[in-house]
């Protein structure tokens, strides 16, 4: 593999919000942040998240954060990859990276959730459901027309674990 084809995957930085915020708009129908949002998500939770750079260039994201109320938790919040980075396994690599971060030394679950034809990302969790030899269970949790005024799809929740990071 040569330079030009390495991808460097590290925590973000506030400095990378605005890049984060380009990334995830032009990758539809992923919803959009506000920049506001993108740069709290590199700041506040870059201890769990991850950012992929291939030519200094911003290729892929990771977003979450531990729940607060369950420390062995990690909930995967946003997870982008740009076209041009697919088919590397990146988005699996930016899950495990982020799963490896000292912030979640003590997860033994992984939440996300993600619309019913969202087919790359369910892809994604059940390859790492499969890797981490852990259990992968989903249910309705934000409901089209409970919490999104039936303008949005449902949000499954996916449930991955236990596993031993």
């Amino acid at each position: 593999m040569s330079d030009s084809d390495t991808v460097v995957l590290r925590h973000p930085t506030a400095a990378d919000g605005y890049a984060v915020n380009q990334l995830v708009a032009a990758n539809p129908p992923l919803d959009p942040n506000s920049i506001y949002c993108n740069l709290l998500q590199c700041s506040h939770f870059a201890d769990t998240a991850i950012a992929a750079f291939k030519n200094k260039q911003l290729v892929g994201f990771v977003s979450g954060y531990v729940l607060p109320n369950e420390p062995n938790v990690l909930f995967v919040w946003q997870l982008v990859v740009d076209p041009a980075a697919r088919g590397l396994g990146l988005a699996k690599k930016l899950v495990r990276a982020q799963l490896a971060s000292d912030a979640c030394k003590n997860v033994t679950h992984l939440h996300t959730t993600i619309t019913p034809d969202n087919e790359a990302s369910w892809g994604v969790f059940k390859s790492l459901a499969r890797d981490l030899n852990a259990d992968l269970n989903s249910d309705v949790y934000f409901s089209k027309q409970s919490h999104f005024g039936g303008v949005h799809d449902d949000e499954h929740r996916l449930i991955i674990g236990p596993f031993k990071g």
